[in-house]
């Protein structure tokens, strides 16, 4: 029995395996004139098989340029198109190096990180102060979403520094209490804890009504 792991690798999986067996054939052919009506009929089955690439633009030539792949550049017929350089396709991109800092502070991540490097590339002053206190009111919130307990604004402070290198630093005497309320949940009608309060308060009056 034949299996497909047994067989040579499909140069274009989309084409299937008939198509590059009748490509692989027709390189075969001797006769220069009867090789190019054979590939003109493989190119045409492969339009009918993809339908969805006549919606791009030059299609027909793709469709060519893809023939002379499967074939491995080696077909010699007259196209209507010049063959495609193998070194154009084959050819891997330059690959590109990212350069990017760890993260210091793994339950803030990235983002905070970056932000607080923005914010120490501000020039000192009223606004930066502004900013770092903003974020670090942000940070202490985030801070308490990985650990239920209460956090110190001390412990807050030291992350900041350490995540800006020791660059960027709350104004002195500065207190996340003071700026805690801009930051607050309104107390909006009709919340998840009003409605379970109100649950509550419907089942307590359902039972003192059972008991009489």
């Amino acid at each position: 029995m034949d299996y497909n792991t047994q067989r040579k690798s499909l140069i274009l999986p989309e084409y299937g395996r008939y198509i590059q067996n009748m490509v692989e054939e027709a390189v075969q052919i001797q006769d220069r004139e009867k090789r190019t009506r054979q590939v003109k009929a493989i190119v045409n089955a492969m339009s009918a098989l993809n339908p969805q690439l006549r919606e791009m633009n030059d299609y027909y030539h793709k469709l060519w340029d893809h023939v002379h792949i499967i074939a491995e550049y080696k077909l010699d017929v007259d196209s209507p198109f010049p063959p495609p350089e193998q070194d154009s396709f084959s050819a891997k991109p330059h690959q590109i190096e990212a350069q990017r800092e760890p993260v210091k502070v793994m339950h803030y991540g990235r983002n905070i990180q970056n932000m607080v490097m923005a914010i120490a590339s501000k020039p000192e002053g009223e606004e930066r102060d502004e900013m770092t206190m903003a974020l670090a009111s942000y940070m202490r919130k985030q801070y308490l979403i990985w650990n239920k307990d209460t956090v110190a604004d001390q412990t807050i402070f030291n992350d900041i520094k350490t995540l800006s290198n020791g660059t960027l630093t709350v104004p002195e005497g500065a207190k996340l209490s003071e700026i805690q309320g801009e930051f607050r949940q309104p107390n909006i009608p009709g919340t998840r804890t009003q409605r379970q309060g109100q649950w509550h308060k419907g089942k307590k009056k359902k039972r003192t009504v059972s008991n009489n």
